[in-house]
């Protein structure tokens, strides 16, 4: 492979959408980074609930075990809200991504034996092969993670091109 190939894409946002947001990856409280977060202060939460019920029963000395879950459901909370937030963050670059896809005029993918180029409407990224350090491909999708991590819809390309690209991935990082 010493000439230079070039895979031209025709992103569409929903084709994108549909990988970075599938199962509830978007959801705040229940994308796999929160769902755990989420359960425990719920859980958490109803038992200072049931505890604030009954208070009134406690003598002085149980009544640690009610301040003890309190600073529990604090705890939980402050690190649901840092997840959240971390969420949050994570889907407004996805969208800020989206937007700047949605408007793109050009989108190919250049490689040759040495490097593998992405250009976005004349911003171009150029890694060499062995900045690469990982990639996965399955029928919906290819990752690529290294210098830049890129994820290609099979949707944005052709069948032949996809597959031309998921066989020089794994010839140049599976070596």
């Amino acid at each position: 492979m010493s000439e230079e190939k070039v895979i031209v894409l025709k992103p569409k946002r929903q084709d994108f959408e549909g990988i970075y947001f599938s199962g509830n990856q978007g959801s705040l409280f229940f994308s796999s980074t929160t769902r755990g977060k989420t359960v425990t202060t719920i859980v958490v939460g109803l038992i200072l609930l049931i505890l604030f019920f009954f208070k009134d029963d406690f003598t002085k000395e149980k009544f640690g075990i009610f301040y003890f879950v309190s600073f529990l459901f604090l705890l939980c909370a402050v690190f649901l809200s840092v997840s959240i937030n971390k969420v949050s963050r994570w889907k407004k670059q996805v969208n800020s991504y989206l937007n700047k896809l949605e408007n793109c005029k050009i989108y190919e993918i250049t490689f040759d034996q040495n490097f593998f180029t992405v250009n976005i409407d004349s911003e171009k990224e150029t890694s060499e092969w062995k900045d690469f350090n990982y990639f996965d491909s399955n029928n919906e999708f290819i990752t690529l993670e290294g210098k830049y991590n890129y994820m290609f819809p099979k949707k944005s390309m052709s069948e032949k091109d996809y597959s031309l690209l998921k066989q020089i991935l794994n010839k140049n990082i599976k070596e």
